[in-house]
């Protein structure tokens, strides 16, 4: 079976990070004081308002609970290719007899399926306990919200492989990862909801493609889009993924073809 291999790497990587249970509490923990952190600021800032330009506070509670649980789901670690770089083991990654990028991608997977059990679904009970969020809008929007969180994860994990693709140029790519970091928490509506944004830079942002990742799934969760929207939101977020796909492999297909190896 052609998958077969990489269902086996996804697995790897799930049972793998069920090894360390303290970092489990950790990152629920972790998880949990940003929400908190985020509502005690955003309280403040509503002072006791109700809404603030048709933005009520359970809205903007539901967002940045819903982004942040999936920024925790979303995790990708963009110094995988890059570490296999600096060792040397790269050129035993390229001689296996499976595609590198579908094992990157599979053990990603099996890590946001074991983030998803293990972190957002803890993290998501304690503060609909202790905040609470709105109710999904229906059944329908349910699962538009499931596939556009799924599309949002694929438009994150292209940027980072096109990152990660740099390292075969770049001695170290920290400063480029942490740059993504930095325009992808402000720009995808994690720290700030995108509602708050001055109109003209709203408008800017809808041709980037940072609130493909977070905004766009959580709109729909809270019936904020039509269902032509959706499908043209969802129609834009497998656009982005396609683009930054190919820039990430003619980066990828060119640093092989220069890539030269020193000890590993």
């Amino acid at each position: 079976m052609f998958l077969k291999p990489y269902f086996a790497f996804a697995k790897k990587s799930f049972l793998g990070r069920s090894a360390y249970r303290f970092d489990h509490f950790m990152s629920i923990l972790n998880t949990c004081l940003q929400i908190f952190i985020f509502w005690g600021i955003y309280q403040a800032l509503y002072g006791g308002r109700s809404e603030v330009d048709g933005i009520t506070m359970t809205m903007v509670s539901t967002s940045f609970i819903l982004s942040m649980g999936l920024k925790a789901v979303f995790y990708v670690d963009d110094y995988f290719l890059p570490s296999k770089v600096w060792d040397g083991s790269i050129a035993n990654e390229f001689l296996r007899p499976v595609s590198f990028r579908g094992r990157m991608l599979a053990e990603n997977i099996g890590n946001a399926i074991f983030n998803v059990i293990f972190h957002f679904l803890p993290a998501l009970l304690i503060s609909v306990l202790l905040i609470g969020i709105c109710p999904p809008e229906s059944a329908g929007m349910t699962v538009c919200f499931l596939f556009s969180t799924i599309l949002g994860y694929g438009v994150l994990w292209t940027i980072s492989f096109a990152v990660q693709a740099a390292a075969f140029w770049a001695i170290n790519i920290w400063s480029l990862a942490t740059l993504k970091d930095v325009l992808i928490n402000i720009f995808s509506g994690t720290m700030i909801p995108l509602w708050f944004m001055p109109e003209w830079i709203y408008e800017a942002l809808k041709i980037t493609p940072f609130p493909y990742i977070y905004f766009t799934p959580v709109q729909i969760y809270l019936g904020q889009l039509s269902y032509t929207e959706i499908a043209q939101q969802c129609m834009l977020q497998l656009i982005w993924i396609l683009l930054i796909y190919l820039l990430g492999t003619l980066l990828f297909k060119k640093g092989q073809k220069k890539l030269v190896v020193q000890g590993g």
